[in-house]
């Protein structure tokens, strides 16, 4: 929808208001460069010099009031470098970006225990107010009557610029909203917090996206919410716990209606996965993966803490072929296990120079032994390809 900084263009004419005040700076004796320089602030289409001097010149042009001369000049005052909002003029903008910046401030404060409550209320506002710079933009009215149009009613709109997961998100966020002065909720600050996670990745994608890149959050925020004070140790603690009743009946309410792939879609909740690969306890590190590329896209939500151990790959090559030809009733020999993992690329040559590049899902190499040992879900995966004729047909036919 076009950024909001003044750019440089085709000459523009002065509007009635900008007329009269350029009248009244001049009956007050400021200088034609000064006046210029005072106009083309932040202008989003820039004024030539010759404007000026021709309200000089029109005697029949009235001046401004002084009160109207004193707020012009506050509002020109007004702009935030960084992003080109005016508090005036962009006044929804403005609310909308600092709402989600409170709302992710004060879920992170170590000091605040109100958490989810505040979260929901302000991310709420925040996108209400977003949605309705968007609609009075395309020309749009935002009233229902005495009041504005709520964010329930403009997620159900034909025209709502939103995807469908980002809508499940905020509709998520809205029933935790709705309980807020109804039940405690801060037992469940942290079971939440991929909602949030995704609602504040949702809303500065959609900021950028309909406004402008120069409104990001991200200058703003150094931190995403998931980090803030969040261990590997504080998740293993809050999952010992039973769910309460009315937690889990808030779970059920969010989810409701809605399919698996829906539910793993990174816009409606946004989980990391941590692992920790080959590394000493004082040496180990996070890995953070994109949802967007290929490794990304076949993690689905999961949060684990994984060592590669014998237990996570405990199967040689024999016991694979065996199980496998157990399991589905088919011929299943070595050369058929050769073929296989050379058409899932499980697994490199023998002759490779990278040895370890195996897919971690179902194969490891052995650095110490030089052999690869391969994971519970390889045998599975294997005993439902065989079973089907035509990708059994497929391995068969592969050539090794």
């Amino acid at each position: 929808m076009g950024k909001l900084l003044a750019k440089s263009g085709q000459n523009a004419s002065l509007t009635a208001q900008e007329k009269r005040i350029v009248k009244a700076l001049l009956n007050k004796g400021w200088r034609n460069q000064d006046i210029h320089a005072l106009i083309n602030h932040f202008r989003p289409n820039t004024v030539n010099s010759g404007r000026i001097t021709g309200i000089k010149k029109d005697a029949s042009q009235t001046a401004a009031s002084d009160d109207e001369v004193a707020f012009y000049q506050l509002r020109k005052r007004s702009y935030d470098v960084a992003t080109g909002l005016n508090q005036y003029d962009n006044e929804r903008l403005v609310r909308a970006r600092e709402a989600m910046i409170l709302a992710v401030q004060i879920f992170n404060s170590p000091a605040l225990k109100f958490k989810a409550e505040v979260y929901s209320v302000l991310a709420n506002i925040a996108w209400t107010y977003l949605l309705h710079e968007y609609y009075i933009r395309k020309g749009i009215s935002i009233m229902n009557g005495a009041n504005s149009i709520s964010l329930s009613d403009m997620l159900k709109r034909s025209d709502c610029p939103l995807s469908e997961e980002i809508k499940l998100n905020l509709k998520g966020v809205k029933i935790i909203r709705d309980k807020v002065e109804h039940l405690l909720l801060g037992r469940a600050d942290l079971r939440w917090s991929t909602l949030y996670q995704a609602c504040c990745l949702n809303f500065d994608k959609m900021l950028c996206q309909l406004f402008g890149a120069d409104l990001t959050l991200s200058k703003d925020l150094s931190l995403a919410l998931q980090f803030a004070k969040l261990s590997i140790e504080q998740a293993k603690e809050l999952n010992k716990y039973d769910v309460p009743a009315d937690i889990a009946a808030i779970d059920a309410l969010i989810t409701e209606g809605m399919s698996q792939e829906q539910i793993n879609n990174t816009e409606f909740q946004f989980k990391v996965i941590y692992t920790f690969s080959s590394a000493s306890k004082g040496s180990s590190h996070f890995q953070f993966v994109s949802p967007e590329t290929a490794e990304g896209k076949e993690i689905h939500n999961v949060l684990s803490k994984k060592v590669p151990a014998d237990e996570l790959f405990p199967h040689k090559p024999g016991a694979v072929i065996s199980q496998v030809a157990k399991a589905s009733g088919k011929k299943f020999n070595s050369a058929d296990h050769t073929r296989a993992w050379n058409l899932y690329k499980v697994r490199p040559r023998g002759n490779s120079s990278k040895p370890g590049g195996t897919d971690k899902r179902y194969c490891w190499y052995n650095t110490a032994h030089k052999d690869y040992t391969y994971s519970d879900a390889w045998v599975k995966f294997l005993v439902g390809e065989v079973s089907d004729p035509q990708k059994y047909a497929a391995i068969q036919n592969t050539k090794i």
